[in-house]
């Protein structure tokens, strides 16, 4: 996820920066749980305990979170840290990993796994992680203990069709996965169209199954501008500047496929409501108009020994909100703020199709 940065300024109404949005937040609980699929966009600590290389449970991480460093790869919230908050609930959904005790249970919980994509190799090279079909085992693992405090599966299931599920994967299926031809065979056994065809066929499948386990109100995110991620950049020659618009073209015919499959799921699952949200689209354009002066450098110092992520215990860049990027493919907490905000209440009609998530609480 990135801006890009084009020389013809898109006009955006973000200028104002979704903060004022957060100080006119609903303080009632709009829904009653949420729950969150995905990657290291919005893990919050589950990978903590796992044999990885995806972690990020350590200094500088968290500088600006108040618990400090949890497992979140960002300086302070996450997107999904944000869209709870919007929702009107009184604290951040917590990891699967760590979640105990039926209040906090029936809140929702945070599956999300540093590392995991779509299909199960996906980021194998980067150790143990919890790809998204073993996230959906782990939400079983959650309806059951939700039937058993509500009394029946009956009652779970209306409870749990209330609930707002956000699920936010693919970029790791391209970064850790696609573009990664030592490692991994699936860019030659695909093209490009073949390959995004294949991702959302795989996610259709995971969707329905997460259908099939009682949510009705799922918001999907779609890939960001993985072209323009510091540590691709790096990584690939320049040749593209100031993003690599190749990358960003693949994970594009992906992102139509996501939008598209939303209507589809839409069509042949009764009473369910999926939504789309366009990343590439709120993160495209002019950063400096939303008060950014750093488009594709990291705050945090990285390496390729941290692969992309900070150095540990490193002092990193003073004023982040500068800065679009915190290591070399998360974003800072103005970025994650700013994405939430419009997934939250669309400020285009392009951001969130056909609603935004607020429409999709109130629904």
């Amino acid at each position: 996820m990135a801006f890009e940065v084009k020389t013809c300024v898109m006009v955006i109404t973000m200028v104002t920066f979704m903060a004022n949005l957060l100080l006119v937040v609903d303080a009632n609980q709009q829904v009653p749980c949420y729950f969150i699929f995905g990657d290291s966009l919005v893990d919050n600590g589950n990978n903590n305990l796992l044999q990885s290389a995806a972690k990020s449970n350590y200094p500088p991480y968290g500088i600006d979170f108040p618990e400090g460093p949890t497992g979140r790869f960002t300086n302070g919230r996450t997107a999904v840290d944000v869209i709870a908050q919007l929702l009107g609930f009184e604290f951040f959904i917590p990891p699967f990993a760590t979640t105990r005790g039926k209040d906090v249970i029936l809140n929702g919980v945070n599956y999300a796994s540093g590392g995991a994509g779509i299909r199960d190799e996906t980021g194998q090279m980067l150790g143990d992680r919890f790809t998204m079909n073993r996230q959906l085992q782990n939400h079983q693992i959650t309806i059951s203990q939700i039937a058993f405090i509500l009394g029946n599966e009956v009652a779970a299931a209306n409870y749990l069709r209330k609930c707002i599920y956000t699920v936010t994967i693919g970029s790791n299926d391209y970064i850790n996965n696609y573009l990664v031809p030592q490692f991994y065979s699936t860019s030659r056994q695909y093209n490009p169209e073949q390959y995004a065809t294949v991702l959302t066929q795989q996610l259709s499948q995971q969707l329905r199954t997460l259908y099939g386990y009682g949510a009705r109100k799922v918001a999907l995110f779609g890939v960001g501008l993985a072209g323009c991620a510091p540590a691709e950049i790096a990584r690939f020659p320049k040749t593209e500047l100031p993003c690599l618009n190749w990358i960003n073209g693949d994970v594009q015919l992906f992102n139509t496929r996501l939008k598209l499959l939303v209507d589809e799921l839409n069509r042949d699952l009764i009473g369910s409501k999926f939504i789309y949200i366009n990343v590439t689209g709120i993160t495209s354009g002019n950063p400096y108009a939303a008060g950014f002066t750093v488009a594709n450098e990291t705050c945090c110092a990285t390496s390729m020994l941290t692969k992309g992520r900070c150095n540990p215990n490193t002092v990193p860049c003073p004023d982040r909100s500068k800065y679009v990027f915190w290591d070399g493919f998360h974003p800072t907490d103005k970025t994650n703020v700013l994405v939430a905000s419009r997934a939250y209440k669309a400020q285009t009609p392009f951001d969130a199709h056909p609603l935004d998530i607020g429409a999709l609480a109130r629904l």
